[in-house]
């Protein structure tokens, strides 16, 4: 659409804590207008329910967010859901932090054309996601800690005329803790249908204690396309080359592809490219594999005989069945290929031409949080982020999480009740005893 376009029929919405369904003249009520509900309370294990339309066709076009706690643990247990068009399951499931690009748990400034975090502050989404009849996203918190102050915006437009053929929007978290050697990393696992693929985020934490501070990224992308069995019809050329750089990488961020984390001290890649200038579309079927190939040298050789590695060559020196070399061999190439297995995870985002897939969900929390690097696991039972009233509530029914708002309602009335009726006796029972005529005590 040009900017200077002025559709017949589309309408502006906006949902937000002051307006979470987007209703005419229902938006800034609370506290007389004067910024009353300018954020939500996130409970533990009680989805709430951020934007819905029913009845009409429209656009989410802009998402913005942030919250009080941008942690690496908050990001990955929080868990966005988009359902289009009534349809039974999510299009999209997929731990918010990743879905906006911070795969590593790790808030960091980055301006993509897609998705952003101008200050590493907040979480931006551009992606336009069409619907025909209704739309609905959800947040959950798969946690035992609120999320405390969730401010959000989801912008969208209603009744807009769309063509006969949309891809509706779909997102599909990974990953592999570690990887299989010689065996690539899912990106996508193959679903079927006519659609777009639009890129992906990924995070990688590569094994030192096996391959010491050595590149772990001359892994090729192999997008399967429609017929495509053994050998796919688009691969690459290395995964820096992927998104946009070569000869290793450093920090960078660009419209379509950047590489926002790049920390040699403790080996962690997270990067993103977008498929918006060269499009990849698909007719029947799609599959994304990477590979997880590095590179050695002679520190490297001498590492993997110190440490009597089991490691085996790729590139041109690759062998079926896979057979392993000697690193203290005279006649071993100085620099070469070899095969890998470090820890990787991803967000992948694509169109399709139905409102669901049979894509998997992702994994319980547990498994999402020990992918991040360096978690402590006792995190996962640590209660924060409780308002100060909530933490009173708290240490004196630790249940609290369980109780929904109506058996919160019960239990509030009952007690206002309770100590209306038990200060009523306090203050009868205040009162001076009766003096007798006869005694004096103004001295």
């Amino acid at each position: 659409m040009e900017l200077f376009s002025l559709p017949e029929k589309s309408k502006t919405r906006w949902a937000s804590p002051e307006n979470p369904r987007g209703l005419p003249g229902k938006g800034g009520r609370t506290a007389f207008g004067r910024k009353g509900m300018p954020y939500f309370f996130v409970r533990p294990n009680r989805p709430l329910t951020l934007a819905e339309v029913s009845g009409h066709s429209g656009i989410i076009r802009r998402i913005w967010l942030t919250f009080h706690d941008l942690s690496p643990l908050m990001l990955r247990q929080l868990r966005l859901q988009f359902f289009w068009d009534h349809a039974p399951k999510a299009a999209v499931d997929v731990p918010l932090g990743d879905f906006f690009g911070m795969s590593l748990g790790r808030m960091v400034p980055f301006s993509g054309a897609l998705f952003s975090s101008p200050e590493g502050r907040s979480l931006l989404c551009t992606v336009p996601m069409p619907f025909r009849r209704a739309m609905r996203v959800v947040l959950h918190n798969d946690g035992v800690s609120p999320a405390g102050m969730f401010y959000y915006d989801i912008d969208y437009t209603i009744d807009d005329d769309l063509p006969d053929a949309i891809g509706y929007f779909h997102a599909f978290y990974n990953q592999e803790m570690p990887t299989r050697l010689g065996h690539d990393y899912t990106v996508l696992p193959q679903i079927t249908g006519r659609g777009r693929f639009l890129g992906a985020s990924f995070g990688v934490r590569m094994d030192r204690e096996r391959y010491a501070d050595s590149w772990g990224g001359e892994g090729e992308i192999k997008i399967y396309l429609d017929g495509d069995t053994n050998h796919p019809t688009l691969c690459g050329t290395g995964t820096e080359d992927y998104f946009g750089t070569g000869w290793c990488q450093g920090r960078f961020d660009q419209p379509t592809c950047g590489c926002p984390i790049a920390d040699t001290e403790a080996m962690l890649l997270g990067f993103y490219r977008y498929h918006v200038p060269d499009p990849v579309f698909f007719h029947q079927a799609i599959r994304v594999t990477i590979q997880q190939i590095g590179s050695w040298n002679p520190d490297l050789l001498r590492f993997f005989h110190e440490r009597q590695s089991t490691v085996y060559r790729a590139g041109l020196g690759a062998r079926n069945p896979p057979a392993p070399i000697d690193p203290a061999d005279p006649g071993m190439p100085a620099f070469d290929l070899f095969e890998r297995a470090d820890f990787w995870n991803s967000c992948c985002y694509f169109y399709l031409d139905r409102p669901s897939n049979t894509l998997p969900p992702p994994p319980d929390l547990r498994t999402r949080a020990l992918a991040l690097p360096g978690f402590d696991e006792k995190e996962l039972n640590s209660v924060q982020n409780d308002f100060p009233q909530v933490r009173v509530v708290r240490r004196y029914i630790p249940a609290l999480d369980e109780l929904d708002l109506a058996q919160l309602r019960e239990l509030a009335t009952a007690l206002n009740e309770v100590v209306g009726f038990m200060s009523l006796q306090e203050q009868a029972l205040a009162e001076a005893p009766e003096a007798s005529a006869g005694d004096d005590t103004s001295g």
